[in-house]
């Protein structure tokens, strides 16, 4: 599949690709075609996003034509070589945050995956244990609230109370580090799993970027890999669940917020998740924006402040939705991946990410950091 099946005309788009024998440059898409717009005015996407004028900046480059989309895309696959035409994800000198249990329709799941401590046997017992202490979600509940701490007082009588649920509808947001910047993989590269995991999902997000004065510049998707044994067995493993060789995807472009496209479009998106099995299992999902918890603005303000700064600027996952609950195999066993999964995270405003589900030791190495695209870019005139 393309990553836009049909491109609003009206949406200003950037994103990243390699270009075979000089490195990652800043596109933008015009029709059915990749044009260069790097330029020492704006030669990481982390500078172009800093300036007040970005939209209208990428509007009017000039820029030069590399590629169709559909060139593109077909050159984007997992076993693309380090010097071919590929995506690249969005994000290059920042930041890769994320935020988690920001749907209370979704945090009865993480109750569960917590209380089952990886352990899917026990899932079904324990989900209904919890519905029967607070109903199928928590949806309506404004974290911090006078009735938050009133839910939160009747679970802990039920022996029930957990950090998922301290996060979700207590008064601070759970934000941590993805991975670190440019380790995210693009659309059509393999996503990886860490090879201890033996339950895990996909995770379909909206991920907004910011820029280091706090301002939200865009938005564009993301697949926030998530290991349920992992992080189940503690939540101080959350680093090591969450942090590894292409963990996550992010992409295919950023959509820039300007007159056509803001705030209102992301809090109201409907993203859809199918994940296709080399099996002929299929999986199909959803994950609804105005259903959030916190509102996306808040959580933003709790990630960047006069308590943490970025100079580079941050990208960061909103969070989802979607719990997977139906069986793969077993009766009760729930989903989890299998190795070839094809996972497509798509939403009418913002394209379409695809990627290849793999161990993450067999996902290609992490090898272009910030002091290679600093060398790669001075090389070029372009800093």
């Amino acid at each position: 599949m393309l990553p836009f099946s049909n491109p609003d005309p009206k949406a200003c788009l950037v994103g990243r690709i390699w270009r075979p024998g000089l490195g990652p440059a800043l596109v933008t898409l015009r029709g059915g075609s990749v044009f260069d717009i790097t330029a020492r005015e704006a030669p990481t996407l982390s500078d172009l996003l800093e300036r007040e004028d970005a939209a209208e900046y990428v509007t009017h480059a000039k820029g030069k034509e590399v590629c169709s989309l559909a060139d593109l895309a077909a050159a984007s696959t997992e076993d693309a070589g380090p010097d071919t035409l590929r995506f690249l994800a969005p994000p290059d000198l920042q930041a890769i945050k994320a935020s988690g249990v920001t749907f209370a329709e979704s945090m009865v799941e993480r109750v569960i995956e917590e209380q089952a401590a990886g352990d899917a046997d026990r899932a079904e017992d324990i989900r209904a244990r919890v519905k029967t202490a607070i109903g199928d979600s928590l949806h309506g509940i404004e974290p911090g609230s006078a009735k938050a701490i009133e839910v939160k007082r009747v679970l802990q009588a039920e022996g029930l109370w957990s950090p998922y649920l301290e996060v979700g509808i207590g008064p601070d947001a759970e934000v941590f580090t993805k991975c670190q910047p440019m380790a995210a993989v693009g659309w059509g590269a393999a996503v990886g799993l860490h090879p201890i995991s033996t339950w895990n999902n996909p995770e379909p997000e909206i991920v907004l970027a910011i820029n280091s004065r706090g301002q939200i510049m865009g938005a564009t998707l993301g697949n926030d890999v998530n290991l349920r044994d992992v992080e189940g067995r503690s939540a101080l493993l959350l680093g090591k669940a969450k942090d590894n060789n292409a963990s996550c995807a992010v992409g295919p472009f950023l959509r820039l917020f300007d007159g056509h496209y803001g705030m209102a479009q992301v809090e109201n998106a409907e993203l859809t998740l199918k994940v296709t099995g080399e099996d002929g299992f299929v999986l199909d999902g959803h994950s609804s924006m105005n259903k959030i918890s916190r509102r996306p603005a808040d959580i933003v303000a709790q990630t960047i402040g006069r308590h943490h700064q970025y100079p580079d600027g941050f990208f960061l996952f909103l969070g989802t939705l979607f719990a997977p609950i139906q069986d793969r195999d077993t009766p009760g066993q729930g989903f989890t991946h299998k190795m070839g999964d094809i996972v497509t995270i798509s939403e009418p405003g913002l394209g379409a990410l695809q990627n290849t589900v793999r161990l993450s030791t067999e996902a290609p190495e992490w090898r272009f950091g910030t002091g290679q695209l600093m060398r790669n870019l001075t090389a070029r005139g372009l800093l």
